[in-house]
């Protein structure tokens, strides 16, 4: 399953099993959440305690000293009102106390579930395989990320401290009004049933609404952040026009799913405040006639009809509150969903120090395919002894870079084995694996920060001097120290402000301060200019001396000097030796030396 695309679950969202998901989440912080429920349910019975209060002082002011207060002791009305008073100011107290205390609780708590959720998705994303980006949408994976993990935050932070005081109130409410008259209270619960039923029906029809929703969100995440992506791509074709009016019909297919969700949501509270007013109404006559007939106190009359607003009124919130929890829900299954994605290539257990890494590669009877293709590699056999360099060579499409993908563990083969000297690398922790492998591609991206620390990303503790040696040795810091403020420039997002060569030599730079054992260099030179490219020859002719080398070109002239140079066909190796030998075979290799050369076919190959 892909989350990238929605869950594919029959489990709907907002059904019982979301919430479990969602509490076994928060069973680190069982502490927090009792005692931030604790403070709602006790703010929520100091809530209720003014109804009471109000009963009271009409029950003083009519009885006087016969009242409930005299029976206590307080025999004059002045003393009972002062008593009055003193409860007064502590339930407010106790109250505004509560209250703040459980603020903080459950915004705190829904503060660090957040963080931890993004965080452990962000992990989760990271330990996934190549495919599983491939097959998703970066878009949509940011939009769990960001706007489904908000969605989570914004209910634990309002919705479940509504959730709790709701069921505090009614049952609070309900024993006090069932044990002062069980007929008022009979009338003030007659609605509750066909609030509660009209409430379900609700969310049960909106929660496949809500679901339209989170999907069209994530389109919408999907076709911005491939637009500024893009950029370049859209000025330099003028396309603005016909992107603005695709992204209008992804806003308005966001928009009018959650038309369609408001338009159900909003017609609840009014037809449960009809519900709340009829029964307001009877309390008000069947209490009201009560207390004519002297068959209920005048205070306990004035309790029970404002303790019924209490009662009541709070269910409107109802529809609001189970609205955010299914909007909650939803996204809960999208979020955990990704955190429960398999991680198809696993680490192994056995450590590889680098220090010891000699840095012989054997393919071993490989078979791969790209999900959803036909095979690529059948039975694929290629030894690069330690300490040689290796170009391989061939037309787009042969398997040149799917082995260094292969060879990173970015895929996971479907038969045979990769040894990295004798060692299979799948039974390698995937961390020293590639820490042992440096990679120079052709696309080089560069994060948003300074030329310094791009140079120095993964090699996080190099020194100033080191990373100013890598950039002489990559023969960039003539072009560094041009810059309006040296390795200190910000380069932009991706290295905007950089031209590709200039990427590419800090991305050589970056290779060389991390001094692998085994260098990677998938078409390094494709998009450079012929100045730029004899630049990074001569920085690669230094970097890949004393290791295993690995040359992936398109340029055929980047491998004439290789010791060994392997050409390829779909996923087949076709031929194989040294540059000379190659071309004195007039095979494949010297078919795409002639066409890179420009030469006719009746003249001779320049060695």
């Amino acid at each position: 399953m892909n989350p990238a695309r929605g869950s594919d679950r029959t489990v709907r969202p907002g059904s019982p099993s979301g919430l479990r998901r969602l509490l076994r989440r928060l069973v680190p912080h069982r502490r927090q959440v009792v005692l931030a429920a604790t403070c709602s349910v006790l703010n929520k019975l100091f809530d209720l305690a003014p109804p009471v209060l109000i009963g009271l002082a009409v029950d003083v002011v009519v009885r006087q000293r016969t009242s409930w207060l005299a029976a206590l002791g307080f025999s004059t009305v002045p003393s009972q009102l002062t008593l009055l008073a003193v409860l007064s100011f502590l339930i407010w107290s106790a109250e505004s106390l509560f209250e703040y205390l459980y603020a903080l609780l459950w915004r705190n708590l829904a503060q660090t579930v957040q963080h931890e959720l993004r965080l452990d998705g962000y992990d989760h994303l990271q330990r996934l395989e190549m495919a599983f980006f491939e097959a998703g949408s970066s878009g949509r994976l940011l939009a769990i990320l960001n706007d489904d993990i908000n969605q989570l935050e914004r209910f634990l932070d309002h919705g479940a401290n509504e959730l709790l005081q709701l069921i505090t109130t009614v049952v609070a409410v309900g024993g006090a009004m069932a044990w002062l008259s069980p007929t008022v209270a009979g009338v003030a619960f007659l609605p509750i049933p066909v609030i509660l039923w009209g409430s379900l029906r609700f969310q049960n029809r909106l929660a496949p609404r809500y679901r339209e929703v989170r999907e069209r969100a994530g389109d919408l995440a999907s076709q911005l952040t491939n637009n500024l992506g893009g950029m370049l791509t859209i000025k330099s074709y003028a396309a603005e026009a016909w992107e603005l009016e695709r992204l209008r019909q992804q806003s308005d297919a966001y928009r009018r799913s959650n038309r369609r969700a408001i338009r159900l949501s909003a017609a609840f509270i009014p037809l449960i405040r009809f519900a709340i007013l009829f029964a307001f109404l009877a309390i008000l006559v069947v209490g009201g006639l009560q207390a004519w007939q002297g068959a209920l106190a005048v205070g306990t009359y004035s309790f029970l009809v404002y303790i019924t607003q209490r009662l009541l009124w709070p269910l409107t919130t109802l529809g609001r509150t189970l609205d955010d929890y299914q909007r909650a829900m939803a996204s809960t299954h999208r979020v955990l969903d990704l955190l429960d994605t398999p991680i198809a290539l696993p680490g192994g257990d056995t450590p590889l120090p680098i220090g010891m890494v000699e840095g012989e590669i054997r393919f071993e009877g490989v078979r791969f395919a790209y999900e959803g293709r036909d095979p690529l590699l059948v039975n694929f056999n290629l030894t690069i002894p330690a300490g040689s360099t290796v170009g391989i060579v061939g037309a787009t499409g042969s398997g040149k870079s799917t082995l260094v993908k292969l060879l990173l563990r970015l895929y996971g083969i479907q038969a045979g084995r990769i040894l990295l000297d004798g060692q299979p690398i799948d039974g390698l922790r995937l961390g020293d694996l590639r820490r042992a492998i440096g990679l120079v591609s052709q696309e080089v991206f560069l994060f948003h920060g300074t030329v310094a620390e791009n140079i120095a990303y993964g090699s996080f503790e190099a020194s100033r001097a080191s990373i100013e040696r890598a950039a002489r040795l990559a023969e960039a810091s003539g072009f560094i120290e041009a810059l309006p403020h040296g390795y200190d420039t910000v380069v932009g997002e991706r290295g905007q402000r950089l031209s590709g060569g200039q990427r590419q030599r800090i991305a050589l730079a970056r290779a060389i301060l991390k001094d692998p054992p085994v260098l990677v260099l998938d078409e390094a030179t494709a998009a450079v200019d012929n100045e730029t490219e004899a630049a990074i020859q001569r920085s690669l002719d230094r970097l890949t001396a004393d290791r295993t080398t690995l040359v992936i070109a398109h340029r055929l002239s980047t491998v004439r000097h290789a010791d060994r140079i392997v050409v390829m066909d779909h996923g087949r190796i076709v031929e194989s030796g040294l540059h000379e030998e190659l071309l004195a075979r007039a095979g494949a290799y010297a078919a795409l030396w002639r066409v890179q050369a420009g030469l006719r076919p009746e003249e001779a190959l320049p060695l």
